[in-house]
């Protein structure tokens, strides 16, 4: 008959063997040192033509040496006020914003609907709805713009009016095409859940879907507003009130009919390149800290 061995407890392990390790310091590496000067070469050469064109918009005379990415002095605002007495930055900067929030508010709302039904509906013909849309990508917007400004101006008439700017940009197939990937990666489960508790497809984007998928609202958002706002060609053919011009416009008239005439011809230009570059250059300091991915599966339990 086999006998229980009883055994007491366990001796305490030695300080020694329980401690955990500390890592010492890291060595030197030669690597991460060129991997850094690398980076910082890439940083400057980035950031140089921002600084040469902020630089060269306040100096009183033009110097195109490269001495004149350093100056020492001569700093100047005439250049801004010059161009401000041919131009009307304020009200062509609002043109700008209006023009440009509005095919924002546009392509997010229509972008978001259409990428929501091809990605999470299921209907007869999606998969061939999907493949035209990648087709129309491939189809420059230069082809369009005769036969655009024939239906907007003509059989539409808004000529002449910021609705007539808009709507060829309302809706943007690459911004369907970013919302759709993104709620492909939502759990299914989630819709189902919400519908069996009696929610409708529009409570359910507006309370599930667009809360997991802010980053690509943050995209596309930035993604959309380089376009309009440095548009200059479409506005142009659409209205010919000056007042109703966006910037990138009435910079494009200054430049090929007044620059030339203006005491600093080079920094006026670059004034009028300093105020066009610096919302864009603000929104997208102000947003590139959200570009973090979700947590896509929060939701679901298990």
């Amino acid at each position: 008959m086999a006998h229980a061995v009883v055994t007491g407890p366990a001796a305490p392990e030695d300080e020694a063997s329980r401690a955990v390790p500390v890592p010492g310091p890291r060595g030197f590496s030669w690597g991460t040192v060129v991997r850094y000067v690398v980076l910082a070469l890439g940083a400057v050469v980035f950031l140089f033509p921002f600084y040469y064109m902020l630089v060269g918009s306040f100096q009183a005379k033009s110097d195109t040496s490269i001495g004149g990415a350093f100056p020492i002095g001569g700093w100047t605002l005439n250049n801004y006020k010059e161009i401000n007495s041919r131009v009307d930055l304020v009200q062509s900067l609002a043109n700008s914003g209006i023009f440009t929030a509005g095919v924002i508010l546009a392509t997010v709302v229509f972008g978001v609907l259409a990428g929501y039904a091809l990605a999470v509906l299921h209907f007869r013909g999606r998969g061939s709805l999907f493949a035209a849309m990648l087709l129309v990508q491939l189809v420059p917007f230069q082809l369009l713009i005769i036969p655009l400004y024939v239906m907007i101006v003509r059989s539409y008439g808004l000529a002449d009016s910021y609705l007539g700017m808009i709507v060829p940009f309302a809706i943007n197939s690459t911004a369907v095409f970013i919302f759709r990937q993104f709620f492909l990666q939502l759990p299914e489960d989630l819709f189902s859940a919400a519908r069996i508790d009696g929610a409708g497809e529009l409570r359910i984007l507006w309370s599930i879907a667009l809360p997991l998928v802010r980053p690509a609202l943050l995209t596309v958002t930035l993604l959309t507003f380089i376009g309009p706002w440095n548009e200059f060609l479409w506005p142009f053919l659409i209205t010919k009130d000056n007042s109703m011009q966006p910037l990138a416009v009435s910079l494009a008239n200054y430049l090929s009919n007044v620059a030339g005439r203006a005491s600093n011809p080079f920094g006026a230009i670059l004034a009028g390149a300093v105020v066009l570059a610096a919302p864009a250059v603000a929104l997208f300091v102000a947003f590139q800290r959200h570009f973090t991915s979700s947590d896509l599966g929060s939701g679901v339990k298990g």
